[in-house]
């Protein structure tokens, strides 16, 4: 468990944003139409805490992003900061939402919180938005919330992402063909843009790196199942004459420690041939025209059959009903996303830097291992707010003409609240002055802080019901009534 002093919460901290206002005007406009986009796909917005229970992410999150959780104690319980959204609607569903009729579209914006290095447009505290899709089976809502996640970033006016697209669950099926263990078939799904960035040498690494050498050079007996294989070893220590009462394990602890590392010794010839094999299918890249062929050339050529690859067919034919076209979408099965919840399709979204905008997949087991009454197929994507606002093309947003609207006098203040109200109601954004300042001063400071227009109102415009308009952008100003308002196009003066 992590604990915090006064020097670890400021750097636990450190690396946080600070939104400033032309940040947020931006953010709010690009949440404004990515929201749009999602209500119109008929996705209904919940809300969740930013506080869970930790274990509701060491399940399924992976030990990557478990260890980047901001997790503490409080009043006997195991707390943590939400890093990710997807479990927390999960639970929400659970708890709440099973009794609804099925498919259930929900869609989510929020904080969430990782402790990781900062980077561009990578903060400690960060914004998803995004959507799940519960009880939507592959691979129609597969390819619904893969064209509306390019949709979004379309109504932002974003249109040079790059999809990639990878299948978890086709992994999968090639792994339980080989006869591996789970354990070991969990690793490797892992580790599969470990494989891609660094080679086999680095995911078999990762696969030794707690079994060490098998001790004493033993060798189980073929064929014995688990039972008969730990009666066998406490056999041989017997007859070796090893005391297994020494250490602070139990002998039963020892033993299945032994025999968990003699069994991953069993299945290494597997593990190696499934090396080579994804690092054959880590190489296949590319437009779906060119790169599927080339994957059932390789299933076929190990006399594997995969139902995931028809079905990543029907999901790459189905995107195309929604107007997004299939050539722009790159195949890669290195894609890992590294969160363990995964199950079936994957893919990210990233902006022409290469920077990842998106990104999302299926996760039929999460809905039961949450404690849901029966197995229910989900798929969703989250946005990573900050980075598209980075990456959208300006202008962002249309701000309506801003207006200072100077009293001459005290005496004036009242009027000028009148008039502030007149002008709102017309849809621009109305300051008062609200320190008594002459005029000139006024007019620099509305300058200085870019507003459109000033609206200078003294004893003669109270008296007359006017108001003198001074357009500082073109250096025009002429004399106005305020029934003369509710007529004039301030956004083409």
């Amino acid at each position: 468990m992590r604990s915090y002093g006064l020097s670890g919460m400021i750097e636990a901290v450190r690396g946080m944003h600070d939104v400033l206002p032309h940040e947020q005007r931006a953010a709010t406009r690009v949440r404004e139409v990515l929201e749009q986009t999602l209500v119109a796909h008929g996705y209904q917005t919940l809300a969740v805490p930013i506080i869970e229970h930790r274990d509701l992410y060491l399940r399924k999150l992976g030990e990557e992003l478990a260890g980047k959780l901001y997790e503490f104690s409080f009043g006997g319980r195991d707390l943590a900061l939400r890093p990710e959204l997807t479990a927390s609607v999960l639970r929400a569903y659970v708890a709440h939402l099973q009794d609804q009729p099925l498919p259930l579209r929900l869609a989510y914006a929020g904080p969430v919180f990782r402790y990781e290095r900062p980077q561009r447009h990578t903060y400690r505290q960060f914004t998803q938005m995004g959507v799940e899709i519960v009880g939507g089976p592959a691979p129609r809502a597969d390819a619904e919330v893969l064209a509306l996640a390019c949709a979004g970033l379309d109504a932002i006016g974003l249109d040079t992402y790059r999809i990639a697209v990878g299948h978890v669950g086709l992994v999968r099926q090639i792994l339980a063909r080989l006869g591996l263990s789970e354990r070991a078939q969990n690793t490797l799904v892992w580790s599969l843009e470990r494989l891609r960035d660094g080679g086999p040498a680095a995911v078999r690494a990762r696969l030794h790196e707690d079994a060490g050498e098998a001790a004493l050079g033993l060798e189980l007996p073929p064929g014995i199942d688990d039972a008969q294989a730990t009666a066998w070893l406490l056999r041989t220590f017997e007859a070796m004459q090893i005391d297994l009462r020494t250490g602070t394990r139990s002998p039963q602890a020892v033993v299945d420690r032994l025999l968990r590392k003699l069994r991953r010794a069993d299945e290494q010839p597997a593990i190696e041939y499934a090396l080579s094999l994804l690092t054959q299918l880590g190489t296949i890249s590319g437009p779906p025209a060119t790169s599927l062929p080339a994957l059932a050339a390789l299933l076929a050529e190990h006399k594997l059959d995969c139902p995931a690859y028809a079905e990543l067919q029907a999901i790459l034919n189905l995107v195309a009903a929604h107007g997004l076209d299939p050539a722009h979408i790159t195949i890669d099965f290195g894609l890992g996303r590294g969160l363990h919840y995964y199950t079936g399709m994957i893919f990210e979204l990233d902006d022409a830097a290469g920077m990842q905008l998106c990104g999302g997949g299926r996760y039929d087991d999460l809905v039961t291992t949450l404690g849901g009454r029966t197995p229910t197929p989900a798929v969703g994507f989250a946005y990573g707010l900050e980075r598209i606002v980075a990456a959208a093309p300006p202008p962002l947003y249309d701000l309506p003409p801003t207006v200072l609207v100077a009293p001459i006098s005290d005496d004036d203040y009242a009027y000028g609240q009148e008039v502030a109200r007149r002008l709102r109601a017309q849809g621009l954004i109305v300051t008062v002055d609200l320190r008594g300042r002459p005029l000139a001063r006024n007019l620099s400071d509305a300058v200085r802080r870019g507003m459109s227009f000033v609206a200078i109102v003294g004893a003669e415009e109270r008296a007359k019901r006017t108001l003198v308009w001074r357009d500082l952008l073109h250096r025009d100003e002429r004399m106005l009534t305020l029934d003369e308002l509710e007529h004039v196009n301030f956004g083409a003066w």
